[in-house]
């Protein structure tokens, strides 16, 4: 004969039990979630206008691809004027939109647009103009 169990024992041992298939379930539901790398900032150097590429590294100095500007020793130089790494500001990601982050908001939609998809709206339009200026000479 087995002993008989007191009501709190059995509620102890069914707990233990209802945690323990939580945590199996959990483990076995559980969907591998991949690590979301942050991208790395660039940044630009206030001298000569030299921008250190994190996904590039410094070949000339021994600096690895995927190096963080923070993660470079302090000693580092700019490979290009040779000053100090306290001269370099953070110009963010290289495919970010430019402004800042409050502003994105505001204005026709040019704000959410990178440096690159800038230059082309502004360089696009004014051979859009010049084109039309000329064509203004066709008209008799």
């Amino acid at each position: 004969m087995e002993p008989e169990l007191t009501n709190a024992a059995a509620e102890n041992i069914e707990i233990a039990n209802t945690e323990a298939n939580i945590e199996a379930n959990i483990e076995v539901n559980t969907p591998d979630i991949p690590d979301i790398k942050e991208e790395l900032h660039r940044h630009e150097c206030g001298v000569c206008g030299y921008i250190y590429e994190p996904s590039v590294g410094d070949a000339k100095r021994n600096i690895p691809s995927g190096t963080a500007f923070e993660d470079i020793p302090n000693d580092w130089r700019c490979p290009v004027c040779n000053t100090k790494k306290k001269a370099f500001a953070d110009i963010g990601v290289a495919a970010k939109p430019s402004g800042f982050t409050e502003n994105l908001g505001y204005g026709f939609g040019v704000n959410t647009l990178t440096p690159g998809q800038k230059n082309l709206l502004i360089f696009g339009s004014l051979a859009l103009a010049v084109i039309f200026f000329i064509s203004l000479y066709a008209l008799d």
